[in-house]
């Protein structure tokens, strides 16, 4: 059966099932009633009749009417709190109980009156109040089946017994006829059940589903509102008062939407000025289906969406979505997309826009482009917060100096540019240029650090070299990389000379990479002379460039365009490799030396590479040595430090090479693990007629071997040099054309089987 079947009771929902149990329990006049008129029954016949038992049978009617009374005031005690359905329906078996034991002794009566007395006003009495009994039960009780059925037959068999018991014609058309009326009556009861639970289960979905719809509309996010063909409101939710200001607890119902709207902009401080405006977009959005932004608020701090249905019948459905902080979203994802989050200056897509339309104006800019010369040092040795904060200050700095005019914008990094649209000459770029080199090569404070930074200015002038954003950005940068190379804390001003410098510097990139997946690059080796005994000790190995086309190329040309790239790296290892290579055939006491750049240290794994060519080449660590530069000793110290000291746990020996050449002071020949000091060639360009030079290379020279290290002096040249050199007792070792120039691998072998050098030949 369905839900609303009485046959399966239990199964209707849980309060229309709990709640037709309490209405039999909840009707005490029926029962009294009822009761009393089976006790009057009762003695009436027994009166009537003479008969002492009919008398007798009101007590149990009148005990089980009591029971049954106590009954119903329990079961009201009980059900002050909360009732389950298992609860109901233990309540509903004892009320069946009740009942069909009240039947049963009501018809027990009847049947006694049949079968005791012959006086027709007897039978008629306890037929007449029997069959008003059952009638009653069937019409009160018709929601409990088993209550009906239980009660029916109860009354009804031993009725007609009683009728039976009398063999007339119209005691027994009675008998017959109560079988087909109590079946009928039964029927009856079912049907009115079916009928009214259906009605009732109906009604309680229905209703369930409008509490569910209530609270479905008032949970939503939106406002929403129902206006009818007449633009008056007929349906609204507890979030469309709410999102307009309005007063939940006054009756909105049956408002003109007008009105309604002119009552919602006064509550949001909409100026009134303001209002017709909003009246007339709110008239040509809700004539169709369309939506519109409404900001109801005098700050314009809320913004409202509304958006419009159209109704068959006449009216619109509205629907309202605060969407201010969406907007908020979009206007930060906006101002992301245009400004660096850091600084809060134009990024390069926003400066890219500015630039442009200023050039569309057609007058004369200059294009400064800004890059700060030590801030990869605070960022490297502070870290990134600092860094960053030091940027914010370089803003700062920026937007002071320059006019409201200007456009200021950071590129990323520490990359700046500034546009100024030129009202003179184009000194006047000059002077901006200077400006912001002198206030940026000021101290600054972060974190309690003090340091200064400086920076280097490119600049590039329209119409002259260039109108369109990325030829000028070109140009400035070239002119950047040019101040740069001047020296730093300089501006430059484009010159087409430099993009050319650029492109050669391109090309010999592209060579350069060619050359290693060539094999183009060799190794020349320069021996290295003890001064003393005048045999090669050591020979430096030298990178070499056969270009197919150029021919020889020297180092000073490739060197630091590898350097710049990072291709030293590679380069650097194949020398490595190289010259180990090479060592392993010569004799056992002749060392091999190999300049490893800075660059080799800050991106490369030196330490793997060693490791690596000394495997690869079978030699002893012992015949190895490492040159270094001075520069090197200026960057991190302590990683530094580290590496050269694993290097000279293998057996490798260190030497530093161009010492002089202006970077190093002599406290680094006492931090570092040195093995050899290499004085570099200036050091002899006076020597032979200046009596100071020739202190200065004496003074290093003792230094050096005091501290416990080997000193080589380069750049040997003449037979005077070597003359001053050998009368040095600290100078152990001489490198120069005097002695050989750089030779290829294939003529190393002839020149160590020579022997010593002739000192005498030359003297």
């Amino acid at each position: 059966m369905g839900k609303g079947s009485p046959e399966n009771a239990p199964n209707l929902p849980a309060e229309v099932y709990i709640s037709s149990v309490s209405a039999l329990y909840r009707d005490r006049r029926s029962l009294f009633s009822g009761t009393a008129s089976a006790i009057a029954a009762s003695l009436v016949t027994g009166w009537i009749s003479g008969i002492i038992w009919l008398a007798l049978c009101a007590v149990p009617l009148a005990l089980t009417g009591f029971v049954r009374w106590l009954d119903m005031n329990a079961y009201e005690r009980s059900t002050s709190g909360t009732q389950t359905v298992a609860d109901t329906r233990r309540w509903e078996r004892r009320y069946i109980v009740g009942s069909s034991t009240f039947a049963v002794l009501l018809s027990l009566w009847c049947f006694l009156a049949f079968a005791l007395s012959s006086d027709p006003a007897v039978h008629l009495v306890s037929f007449a109040v029997c069959l008003a009994y059952m009638i009653g039960i069937t019409g009160r009780n018709y929601s409990s089946d088993q209550l009906v059925t239980f009660t029916t037959a109860c009354a009804a068999i031993p009725m007609i017994l009683g009728l039976l018991l009398h063999l007339e014609a119209a005691y027994l058309f009675l008998a017959l006829v109560l079988v087909p009326f109590f079946l009928s009556v039964r029927t009856i009861a079912t049907r009115l059940r079916f009928t009214l639970f259906d009605a009732v289960v109906a009604s309680h979905d229905l209703r369930a589903l409008a509490t569910h719809f209530d609270t479905a509309v008032n949970n939503m996010p939106h406002g929403l509102c129902m206006f009818d063909n007449e633009h008056r409101l007929v349906v609204f939710n507890d979030r469309f008062t709410s999102l307009l200001n309005l007063d939940a607890r006054a009756t909105w119902k049956g408002q003109e939407v007008v009105s309604l709207l002119e009552t919602a902009l006064e509550a949001n401080g909409v100026l009134p000025g303001a209002r017709e405006a909003v009246f007339a977009a709110f008239r040509e959005w809700s004539g169709a289906d369309g939506s519109g932004a409404l900001i109801l608020d005098a700050t314009g701090y809320r913004i409202l969406q509304l958006t419009f249905q159209p109704i068959e019948a006449g009216g619109f459905v509205l629907l309202i979505e605060d969407i201010t902080e969406k907007r908020k979203a979009e206007a930060r994802i906006e101002h992301l997309a245009r400004y660096d989050a850091l600084t809060g200056l134009p990024n390069r897509s926003h400066f890219q826009e500015q630039f442009e339309a200023v050039i569309g104006r057609g007058r004369p800019c200059a294009l400064l482009f800004i890059d700060l010369d030590q801030f990869k040092v605070v960022n490297d040795t502070l870290g990134h917060p600092c860094g960053d904060a030091l940027l914010c200050l370089v803003a700062d700095r920026l937007r002071k100096v320059m006019k409201s005019s200007d456009i200021i914008a950071r590129l990323g990094g520490d990359e700046f540019v500034v546009l100024r649209e030129l009202k003179g000459p184009a000194d006047e770029a000059s002077l901006v240029a200077q400006r912001i080199v002198r206030t940026l090569s000021e101290a600054f404070t972060v974190d309690g650090h003090q340091f200064v930074i400086g920076a280097s200015i490119g600049i590039a002038l329209t119409p002259r070299d260039g109108t369109t954003f990325e030829q000028m950005l070109k140009c400035a940068d070239l002119a950047l990389y040019s101040a740069k190379s001047d020296g730093r804390g300089v501006w430059r001003f484009f010159e087409p000379e430099m993009d050319a410098r650029v492109q050669a510097r391109r090309a010999m990139e592209i060579d350069i990479r060619n050359a290693l997946d060539n094999g183009n690059f060799e190794v020349f080796f320069q021996p290295i002379v003890n001064l003393r005994s005048g045999r090669s000790v050591v020979c430096e190995a030298l990178a070499r460039w056969r270009h197919p086309e150029r021919g020889l190329i020297s180092p000073e040309e490739f060197i630091p365009v590898a350097e710049e790239t990072n291709l030293i790296i590679e380069l650097g290892g194949h020398i490595l490799r190289e010259a180990c290579r090479q060592c392993a055939s010569w004799p056992g006491d002749v060392r091999v030396a190999v300049n490893i750049s800075p660059v080799q240290f800050r991106r490369g794994d030196v330490i793997a590479a060693v490791v690596s060519a000394l495997e690869g080449a079978g030699l002893p660590a012992h015949r190895l040595e490492i040159e270094i530069t001075e520069s090197l000793l200026l960057e991190n110290t302590a990683a530094v430090r580290s590496t050269l000291e694993k290097l000279r746990e293998l057996g490798v020996r260190i030497s530093l090479d161009d010492f002089g050449t202006g970077y190093a002071s002599l406290s680094y020949l006492h931090h570092f693990p040195l093995d050899k000091v290499k004085i570099d060639r200036s050091f002899l360009q006076d020597v032979e007629v200046s009596s100071r030079s020739r202190r200065l290379l004496a003074g290093v020279a003792n230094l050096s071997s005091e501290l416990g290290m080997s000193v080589v002096v380069e750049g040997v040249e003449t037979s005077k040099q070597l003359a001053l050199l050998m009368e040095q007792p600290g100078v152990d070792e001489g490198q120069g054309f005097l002695f050989s120039p750089p030779v290829p691998a294939a003529e190393v072998a002839g020149f160590l089987a020579s022997g010593r050098f002739d000192f005498e030949k030359v003297a």
